[in-house]
């Protein structure tokens, strides 16, 4: 009887920490959330240092040079030099009728 009372507790120990295991506080089931949540954050920390270093060599060209900040003047704000000659090619909307 003593025996098979010790088993039950045995038993029920057994499966309480069995339970704690897989599912209480750092258990197996947050081990793997967390395992997750490490993969994104990483890819999102990956993306943010490219950007930064994207964003790092934008820095240093403007410091450093004319050709960037004239690049960006012409490409971004349609600018030209004063000895330039700007042409712009229009496309019809509609297609010109050719005469016979």
């Amino acid at each position: 009887m003593r025996l098979r009372i010790l088993a039950v507790v045995l038993l029920g120990l057994m499966l309480f920490l069995q339970y704690r295991l897989w599912f209480g506080d750092g258990g197996i089931a947050e081990s793997v959330r967390l395992q997750e949540k490490i993969v994104i954050e990483e890819a999102r920390i990956a993306e943010l240092k490219a950007r930064n270093d994207r964003l790092a060599h934008q820095v240093l060209e403007l410091q450093n040079g004319h050709l960037a900040v004239e690049q960006h003047a012409r490409e971004e704000l349609g600018l030209v030099k004063e000895d330039e000659a700007y042409y712009q090619f229009v496309e019809p909307s509609e297609p010109v009728p050719q005469q016979p």
